[in-house]
């Protein structure tokens, strides 16, 4: 479950429906949810709280310390800052949001060590990183490994398929696809024969199709019970790898 938006509302009612939706998918059995301390100004992460306060145990919290905060200190404060907002003595994953060629990456990954060794982080991930930004990362650590890279990746935006993908499952390292839903660009190029089989709508053939590698999960946003339970519905069942050959011509 993605976050970006979430957080930002205009009265109580309609951040209540937020929370109920993100509620909705750890009822169904979505528990990776993702946010940053950039979301919402903080609002993003004060949410998730309310939604995971008694099922923290149940559910994989992930959030990212902005570019501006990639200092050693202001990276350990950023993080201190986020948990105080999440209500939570850890993050199971905290990424480096996008990397800032202006902070040398080692300082930033040194300060992730230090987060993971005092035990408010399990695990280190990037975002928006290149392949070698990635590698760079990776040969910063000396105790950890960088678990995860969040990109975009849709049917509309297949860039990482060149070599960002190709390099995370060479090196077992998880894709995290945000905007899968190409941000409401629905395609009306799914197969008539491929819908009507499944009984899914493009939008839910659009993340089957994302995830359809091991190491590909995707992070759609859902402000509302029925988009929630739509997204959650879309991996009911897996097409056939022909038929992810064909949408993926399409």
């Amino acid at each position: 479950m993605g976050t970006w938006k979430i957080g930002s509302y205009v009265s109580a009612a309609e951040r209540q429906a937020q929370v109920d939706a993100l509620r909705r998918g750890i009822e169904l059995g979505v528990n990776f949810i993702d946010t940053a301390e950039m979301y919402a100004n903080g609002k993003s992460e004060e949410l998730v709280a309310d939604a995971v306060k008694d099922v923290r145990s149940d559910v994989f919290i992930a959030s990212k310390v902005s570019p501006e905060n990639l200092h050693h200190d202001d990276v350990l404060k950023a993080c201190r800052a986020s948990l105080a907002r999440l209500g939570t003595s850890f993050i199971d994953l905290y990424q480096v949001h996008w990397p800032n060629p202006k902070i040398p990456v080692r300082e930033t990954m040194a300060a992730m060590e230090h987060l993971v060794e005092e035990g408010a982080v399990r695990f280190i991930g990037v975002s928006n990183f290149s392949v070698a930004q990635t590698q760079e990362a990776r040969d910063a650590l000396s105790k950890n490994e960088i678990v995860s890279n969040q990109v975009e990746y849709s049917f509309n935006n297949r860039l990482v398929e060149a070599d960002i993908l190709p390099y995370c499952t060479k090196e077992e390292i998880s894709l995290i696809a945000y905007s899968p839903l190409a941000r409401g660009k629905i395609v009306d190029s799914v197969p008539k024969a491929i819908l009507q089989k499944y009984k899914m709508s493009p939008a839910q053939v659009m993340l089957n199709w994302v995830t359809r590698d091991q190491h590909v999960l995707a992070i759609p946003k859902a402000a509302n019970i029925s988009h929630m339970e739509d997204n959650a519905a879309s991996v009911s069942a897996r097409l056939t790898s022909a038929e992810y050959g064909q949408l993926s011509r399409a």
